[in-house]
């Protein structure tokens, strides 16, 4: 089993780095820095010099800053990819042993083969908001089906009994995805800056929300999404629902660590995941009050990797043998 833990631990690292990437690339609006897939200008590396490149693409407006932004997210989602596969080869290799989870690391070769279908995509759809949406979520999770991997050989490793995870946990982890996918919507759509207010969401213009067209994912394919295409009230409306979100995230976390509070164990790992969650709602007033400074942006994108970071560590620590946890469940309500 070391051979396995060691190449997901790898490839947790360089996932952790290509969802911070992504979310780099998408501050620096370089998400077309390249007009092409899956190389740049029809190039694998771009020339120090655009002169060539503005020759052959006359009608291209050429930045190769941005270029390189999304080329180095390529590179390192490529290789992520090539690691993926290492862990596929190596699931079927163990299949015939129970206790190795071989259908979780194919499942993942397929979920990055999707996550670059969609990288396609964004590009070709032109910074579709629900593509890129997707593409976000499909990042997170595969970072968060790498860390479940690796905790799942390990306990192969230790021979442990099979585990299932504590009931608030699944229910924390279900806000937080919805959380994300908000997250994930208000970026998409530019919509981070949409209210005037960090409280109150006042606007002077336009007093309405126009929630209908600002939670429609079903949008025209075609225009370039780059910058947003949404009127201020329907930004707006994704901005409070975006807020709204973090509220039923408090909410949930709270009467989950009520319920996980009473075993010692845990509370360590709690007081971490409170402190990222509140450090991640300061980061989202500040952005608000500063009107999104690159800087603040990426510290609120990487804050929400913490945050889900934290919380799968979590999960990792509460889970019980399945036949205990429903008892001890049972025994605490």
């Amino acid at each position: 089993m070391k051979l396995p833990v060691r190449v997901a631990t790898l490839a947790i690292g360089l996932a952790l780095v290509v969802v911070l990437l992504g979310g780099w690339t998408r501050l620096n609006d370089a998400g077309l820095g390249c007009p092409d897939w899956p190389g740049c200008y029809g190039t694998w590396v771009l020339p120090d010099d655009h002169t060539e490149l503005a020759a052959a693409h006359p009608d291209a407006l050429i930045d190769l800053r941005k270029g390189w932004i999304e080329m180095i997210h390529r590179y390192a989602a490529g290789t992520l990819g090539l690691l993926v596969l290492w862990l596929a080869v190596l699931g079927y290799r163990y299949r015939e042993r129970a206790e190795y989870p071989s259908a979780l690391s194919g499942g993942l070769l397929v979920l990055v083969v999707a996550q670059a279908i969609f990288g396609m995509w964004t590009v070709t759809l032109q910074l579709l908001p629900a593509v890129v949406t997707l593409h976000l979520l499909g990042g997170l999770s595969t970072l968060a089906l790498l860390v479940v991997l690796r905790q799942r050989l390990l306990r192969a490793e230790a021979e442990s009994a099979p585990t299932r995870s504590h009931p608030w946990i699944r229910v924390m982890f279900l806000a937080l995805f919805i959380q994300l996918a908000l997250g994930g919507w208000t970026s998409t759509n530019y919509a981070g800056w949409a209210c005037s207010d960090w409280l109150y969401c006042h606007q002077d213009n336009h007093p309405g929300y126009d929630f209908s067209t600002g939670l429609n994912p079903f949008m025209a394919v075609g225009p370039n999404y780059e910058g947003g295409l949404l009127h201020a009230d329907a930004r707006a409306a994704i901005q409070v629902t975006h807020r709204a979100g973090a509220l039923l995230l408090i909410f949930v976390s709270l009467l989950g660590t009520r319920a996980l509070w009473r075993r010692p164990e845990l509370r360590r790992g709690l007081a971490a995941y409170w402190s990222l969650l509140l450090v991640q709602v300061l980061l989202g007033v500040a952005n608000i009050i500063w009107m999104l400074p690159l800087g603040l942006a990426v510290a609120h994108h990487a804050g929400a990797v913490a945050v889900m970071l934290a919380l799968l560590h979590l999960n990792g620590r509460v889970r019980k043998p399945a036949g205990e946890i429903n008892h001890g469940y049972a025994i605490a309500h």
